[in-house]
């Protein structure tokens, strides 16, 4: 029963007309927003909500009214009916930019505006005052991980601000987004947001534009990395996930394209920015082929050389130089371990398990990490990825648990699933794409009967021998 409906549930999703598939992404995207912006305890959650649901209900609408149109169109010329193109159209590309600016961009500028004439943390989310913080240490030629010094003493946070704020989670290459927070250029421009989002759509513009497939899965990666809310409420409160994103559509992209070299050192700058990458680029290895499509040793080390290239230099002197700081800002606080409570607790069964059982705080992250290991690897040896598609959709689905069992974690890390889960649709496209076409072997002309050779004397004379033997 279960496989009768799924197969139904395909058959009507794969039955919609572009058109109809983008009003139900819009229409699912204004529920969304309509409940962020009435049930969410974060009142940045709720402005964005606020501001977004307009523009998806107005981008459902009109998505319904062309499909509407097209299907009488198809109605009336049934010949072209089966001529449906999944391209950009104009109806679609201005209702996308329309969506565009009102659920991403106006939100994002508004936000921005308002933290730099107020200040304090109402319009923005912690991470983005702590990588501006990492950005001007960085800047000045300090450590970016300055919680622990050389005698164990921990450092307090600045008078006003939550305790949580003076950790810093992310790895040493996300510091680079603060930059320009230390500069004297004004503070709307400066803002970390701006750098995510420009970053964040020129890395996937430039993956997207690599690749030859459907257009359809294309169509949707980009409409989930920019207009849903899968892009739109980071982009407009936080953002930081959404590059580490782009990276990874574009080490993807580039492992599919069969770069492992180019790939390897994007997954590296991904890595160098925050752990959430680290799964993608361990497993990459599984997938890696070379620009003939062989897979062994040397796109192997090329992959690995490439993330070690960069990761090597952008995260081990800030490591080693201070072990103690780096271990409990990167490794114990985003896992529960540091003491002090994370903003990163979405009530969900990892956070749920840890709240009403306190003496678990240490044990559980540690059984769930064991058992998620070995499942992993069973999973890994039973139906090992040999492709960038297989490698996404694995990843989707381990993602997918650890974010629901992690002690600490958001509602937000979903969309690392939701993106490998389009990624590997895409991905699928263009493996069919890149396949080798079978040649055709000639026909071999049809040769001439065999002739015996004719028997030599001495096999004469020993037929005549048996012959009388027998006889």
């Amino acid at each position: 029963m279960a496989l009768g409906l799924r197969t139904r549930a395909v058959r009507v999703v794969t039955s919609w007309s572009p058109e109809e598939r983008d009003a139900v992404l819009y229409a699912g995207s204004a529920l969304f927003a309509v409940i962020t912006a009435e049930t969410s305890s974060i009142a940045l959650y709720r402005q964005w909500g606020e501001f977004a649901t307009v523009p998806y209900v107005a981008g459902a609408v009109c998505s319904a009214l062309v499909a509407r149109r097209a299907r009488r169109r198809s109605a009336q010329a049934p010949s072209a009916s089966g001529a449906r193109s999944w391209h950009w159209t104009t109806p679609r590309l201005l209702i996308f930019l329309v969506v565009l600016l009102g659920a991403t961009l106006v939100p994002l500028s508004l936000e921005v505006l308002w933290q730099s004439n107020s200040g304090g943390t109402t319009h923005v989310q912690p991470e983005v005052a702590v990588v501006e913080d990492s950005g001007a240490r960085l800047a000045r030629g300090q450590d970016p991980y300055l919680l622990v010094d050389g005698s164990g003493t921990k450092v307090k946070a600045p008078p006003g601000q939550p305790a949580y704020d003076v950790y810093n989670p992310y790895l040493p290459l996300m510091s680079v987004f603060g930059l320009a927070h230390s500069t004297r250029a004004p503070e709307r421009l400066t803002d970390a947001r701006v750098a995510f989002s420009l970053i964040t759509i020129v890395v996937v513009i430039a993956a997207l534009a690599m690749c030859r497939g459907p257009t359809s899965p294309r169509l949707l990666a980009l409409q989930s990395m920019t207009v849903l809310p899968t892009a739109a409420l980071p982009l407009a409160t936080g953002g930081d996930d959404l590059p580490v994103a782009a990276l990874l559509l574009l080490g993807l992209v580039l492992m599919q394209r069969r770069r492992p070299l180019a790939a390897g050192a994007v997954l590296g700058v991904a890595a160098s920015m925050k752990i959430t990458a680290w799964p993608l680029a361990a497993l990459a290895v599984l997938a890696a082929r070379d620009a003939e499509g062989r897979t062994g040793r040397r796109p192997r080390l090329a992959l690995v050389g490439g993330m070690l290239a960069v990761m090597a230099p952008a995260v081990l002197p800030s490591a080693l130089s201070n072990v103690p700081a780096f271990v409990d800002n990167v490794v114990r606080f985003p896992l529960g371990l540091a003491g002090i409570r994370s903003p990163a607790g979405s009530p969900l069964v990892g956070h749920a398990v840890v709240s009403l059982f306190p003496g678990l705080k240490h044990a559980f992250p540690l059984l769930v990490a064991g058992l998620g290991v070995l499942v992993l690897v069973y999973v890994l040896v039973r139906r090992t990825p040999r492709t960038p598609a297989d490698l996404a959709l694995i990843l989707g689905w381990t993602m997918t648990v650890a974010i629901l069992l992690a002690p600490a974690t958001r509602m937000g890390y979903f969309l690392y699933p939701l993106d490998f889960f389009v990624w590997a649709w895409l991905l699928r496209g263009e493996e069919a794409l890149m396949a080798p076409v079978p040649v055709a072997e000639e026909a071999e002309p049809p040769s001439a009967p065999r002739r015996e050779p004719a028997p030599t004397r001495v096999a004469l004379r020993s037929r005549r021998r048996w012959r009388r033997v027998g006889a």
